[in-house]
C-alpha cells in the first residue's frame, strides 16, 4: 500500500514562492494587444518578441532582450581575447626544451674534461659540437622545429620527455578539434590511443560509405565500440554528425581568423601531427564529407578578435566553438515567429553561454502556445490559432478586472436598496420563512437553527426540523435591462489612441452581464461608414475600418431593432470621438461629408427622436470631444433625455460601468 502524502500549510508571509507561470497569465498579458488587434497569432508573436512577468513579478525575457544577450556575450569575447599569441606557448616551451639540451650538452662536455679521458674528451667534444649545430639550425616555423626535434636524439633525458609530452598534447589537441570532448585517454596519446582513433574515424567513414549506397549503417555497434569518445550521448547517426561538423567548422573557423603565416604553422603541424597512422587521410575524408552534408555550419567563418589576452590553441578551439554557437542561437531567436520555433534551441547551451536567467526564459517562452491549448484558451481552426469561448469568457474578464482595478472608490459604492423581491439574483441575506414567501431554503441556517433550538430544549437524539426553524436567502427583485454597446470603428479612434480602451469596455461589459446579470440582454453595434451588428464571439478579431465616416444613424437604427425585441429597461451606451459625418441615402447608399452637413445630421436626430419614442434612453461617452461633437450631443441629450459624458481614455471604464450598474439599480428602485 503506497504512503500516502503529506502536506504542512502555513501562513503567507510574503516570502514563499508563489505560483508559476500558468496559461491565464499568459492571457492575461495578452490582453490589451487581442483587444487592439484582435490576432493571436500576431499577439503571440508580440508576446515573444517583448516577454512578459509572471504573478511572482519576475521578469520573462523576450527575444529581443535575449537576442541583445547573445550579442553582448559574442562581443565579450571578441573584444577581450586574440589569436595572434596562440603559439606563444609552443614557442615557449620549445625554447625551453632546446635550453635544456644545451644545459645537458655543457654537463656532458664538462663531465668528460674532468675525466682525465682524452679520448672520452675528443668524442663528447665533436659530439657535443655536432648537436650544438643542429639545434642552432633548427627551423624558424613551429612544425619544422618539431619534425627536427622528432628526428634528434636528446642529450637531456628531462629535456625528451618534456617534447614527447609536448607533440602528444599538440596531437591530442589537434583531434580533439575533430571530436570534441574525447575521452580522457586521449591526454596520453600513445600507439594504441591513436591506433583507436583512427579506427573509430575509419567506421565513421565506412557508414557514411554505407548510406550512400542506401544501405542501413550500424549506429548502434559503433556507439557500442567507441560511445566513450563522445560525452554528448548522440543518440542517431544524424545527431553525431552534426556534433562533429560543428567542431570541425569551429577548426575552419579558427583557421581563417589567423593571419597567413599563423594558418601556415598551423596547418603544417596539423599535417605532420596527424600523418601518423594515415589520421590525416581519414580527417580529410570526413571534413570533405561533412561539408557536403553541413554546409551552413560557418565552414568560411572568420572572426576579428581585438582583445589583449591570448589564446592557446585548446582556448582558441573553444572560442571558436563557443562563437560559432552563440551565432547558430541568435539566428534561430531572430528567425522564431512562434514558441514552438524555440524547441530546436539548446537550452543547456544557452545556459552555458548566456546564463541561466536567459535559459529560463527561453523554457517558459518556448511552452507559450502548448499552456494555451492546453488550459482550453486557444486551439488551431484552419491552420490558424483563436480563442476558444472558453479564452473568450477569460478575455472578457481580464478586461472587466482591468476596469474594476481602476474604478475610483467614490464612483462605486454599495448603492443599496431597501426593495426585496422576487428573483434570482441572491443577497446573501436570509430572513424566516413567511407564508407566501419563494421558498429558496438555507439549508446551513435552517439546521442551525433546529440544532440550537434541540440544544435549549435539552434534548438528545436525531435533529428534526420544526416550522420555525426554517430560514430562506433573500433575493433582489428581478430587473430585465437590455443595452447595446455602440462602439465607434472610424479611423480616428486608432489615430487619437481611443480604441483600445473602448473595446475593452465593450469586452469587460459582455463579461459583466454574463457572469452577473445571465438574464440581461447586451447587444453590440460597431459603426464607422455604415452600421454592423457584431457577435460577442467576433469581439476579439474586431479591429476599426479603413475609412472615413462616422455614422451613428445607422448605429442607431440597428440597434433600436435590436432592442424592439427585449423588455424591461432598454439603453444605448455610445462610445465615440467624432460628430456625425455619414449617414445612408434614399438607395441605402453611405454618404460622407466633413465637416457634417445638414442632411447628415437631420438623419441622425431622427434615429434619435425614433430611439426615444420607443424608450430608449441613449447615453454618450464622448472620448476627446472637440466643440463640434459636444453641440451635437447636446441637441441629442435635449431630444433623448440621456446622458452625455466627456471622458478621456483613461477613466472611460469608470463611466461606462458605473452607469451600467447604476442603470440597473435604477430600475430595481423604481419599481
Amino acid at each position: 500500500m503506497a504512503t500516502p502524502r503529506r502536506f504542512r500549510y502555513s501562513p503567507w508571509d510574503g516570502t514563499q514562492q508563489g505560483f508559476d507561470l500558468d496559461a491565464f497569465d499568459v492571457l492575461e498579458s495578452m490582453t490589451d494587444d487581442l483587444l487592439y488587434n484582435g490576432d493571436v497569432n500576431s499577439a503571440l508573436r508580440r508576446m515573444l518578441q517583448d516577454g512578459l512577468t509572471d504573478r511572482n513579478g519576475e521578469r520573462i525575457e523576450g527575444l529581443r532582450d535575449l537576442l541583445e544577450r547573445v550579442r553582448q556575450q559574442r562581443a565579450e569575447r571578441l573584444a577581450s581575447s586574440q589569436v595572434n599569441g596562440m603559439f606563444d606557448e609552443l614557442a615557449t616551451e620549445l625554447r625551453d626544451i632546446v635550453a635544456t639540451e644545451h644545459r645537458a650538452i655543457d654537463r656532458a662536455v664538462s663531465d668528460a674534461s674532468e675525466s682525465g679521458n682524452a679520448r672520452r674528451q675528443d668524442l663528447t667534444s665533436a659530439d657535443a659540437f655536432d648537436r650544438r649545430m643542429r639545434l642552432d639550425l633548427l627551423p624558424d616555423d613551429l612544425a619544422g622545429q618539431v619534425r627536427s626535434l622528432q628526428d634528434y636524439d636528446f642529450t637531456s633525458a628531462e629535456a625528451a620527455e618534456r617534447f614527447e609530452a609536448l607533440v602528444d598534447e599538440l596531437r591530442s589537441q589537434l583531434l580533439r578539434q575533430t571530436v570534441d570532448q574525447m575521452s580522457d585517454a586521449m591526454g596520453s596519446m600513445g600507439p594504441e590511443e591513436l591506433a583507436r582513433v583512427k579506427d573509430m574515424l575509419a567506421a565513421l567513414n565506412e557508414m557514411l560509405a554505407a548510406r550512400a549506397r542506401g544501405d542501413d549503417p550500424d549506429f548502434d555497434g559503433f556507439m557500442e565500440r567507441f560511445g566513450d569518445f563522445f560525452p554528448e550521448n548522440p543518440q542517431t547517426l544524424d545527431e553525431l554528425l552534426e556534433v562533429m561538423a560543428r567542431r570541425m567548422a569551429a577548426m575552419s573557423a579558427l583557421m581563417n581568423s589567423m593571419s597567413p603565416e599563423q594558418r601556415a604553422q598551423l596547418q603544417a603541424l596539423s599535417d605532420m601531427l596527424l600523418e601518423d597512422l594515415d589520421l590525416r587521410w581519414q580527417v580529410d575524408q570526413l571534413g570533405s564529407q561533412l561539408r557536403q552534408m553541413f554546409p551552413d555550419a560557418g565552414w568560411s567563418q572568420s572572426y576579428d578578435f581585438e582583445g589583449i589576452d591570448p589564446l592557446d590553441l585548446p582556448g582558441a578551439l573553444s572560442a571558436m566553438t563557443d562563437l560559432a554557437d552563440l551565432e547558430r542561437i541568435e539566428s534561430m531567436l531572430a528567425g522564431a515567429v512562434q514558441p514552438g520555433a524555440l524547441a530546436e534551441v539548446d537550452i543547456d547551451r544557452v545556459r552555458d553561454l548566456v546564463g541561466p536567467d536567459a535559459a529560463r526564459s527561453l523554457e517558459r517562452l518556448k511552452d507559450l502556445t502548448d499552456d494555451l491549448r492546453r488550459a482550453g484558451l486557444i486551439d488551431v481552426h484552419e491552420g490558424r490559432l483563436e480563442l476558444t469561448p472558453d479564452g473568450l469568457r477569460r478575455l472578457g474578464r481580464n478586461a472587466l478586472a482591468q476596469l474594476f482595478r481602476n474604478l475610483s472608490p467614490d464612483l462605486l459604492g454599495g448603492h443599496e436598496t431597501e426593495r426585496i423581491g422576487v428573483g434570482h439574483e441572491r443577497t446573501f441575506t436570509t430572513k424566516a420563512y413567511e407564508w407566501g414567501d419563494p421558498f429558496h431554503l438555507n439549508i446551513t441556517r435552517t439546521l442551525t437553527n433546529a440544532v440550537r433550538r434541540r440544544a435549549l430544549d435539552g434534548r438528545d437524539g436525531p435533529v428534526e426540523l420544526a416550522a420555525e426553524d426554517f430560514e430562506i436567502d433573500q433575493t433582489e427583485q428581478a430587473v430585465r435591462s437590455a443595452t447595446v454597446v455602440m462602439l465607434d470603428l472610424s479611423l480616428s479612434m486608432p489615430m487619437r489612441d481611443n480604441f483600445l480602451p473602448a473595446k475593452r469596455v465593450a469586452m469587460a461589459l459582455h463579461a459583466l452581464i454574463s457572469m452577473r446579470y445571465p438574464r440581461a440582454f447586451l447587444g453590440l453595434v460597431g459603426f464607422s461608414q455604415i452600421a454592423r451588428v457584431l457577435k460577442p464571439s467576433e469581439l476579439p478579431e474586431v479591429s476599426w475600418d479603413f475609412v472615413y465616416g462616422t455614422n451613428m444613424a445607422h448605429g442607431f437604427a440597428l440597434a433600436r431593432r435590436m432592442l424592439a425585441r427585449e423588455h424591461g429597461t432598454k439603453q444605448i451606451l455610445m462610445i465615440t470621438d467624432g460628430e456625425p459625418t455619414a449617414h445612408l441615402d434614399a438607395d441605402g447608399e453611405p454618404r460622407f461629408a466633413y465637416p457634417p452637413v445638414r442632411a447628415t445630421v437631420d438623419a441622425t436626430l431622427l434615429e434619435v427622436r425614433r430611439c426615444t419614442a420607443d424608450g430608449i434612453r441613449i447615453n454618450t461617452f464622448m472620448l476627446d470631444a472637440d466643440r463640434g461633437l459636444q453641440q451635437f450631443v447636446e441637441r441629442m441629450t435635449a431630444l433623448n433625455r440621456g446622458r452625455a459624458f466627456f471622458t478621456t481614455p483613461s477613466n472611460l471604464g469608470d463611466f461606462v460601468l458605473v452607469d451600467f450598474l447604476e442603470q440597473r439599480r435604477a430600475a430595481v428602485r423604481d419599481r
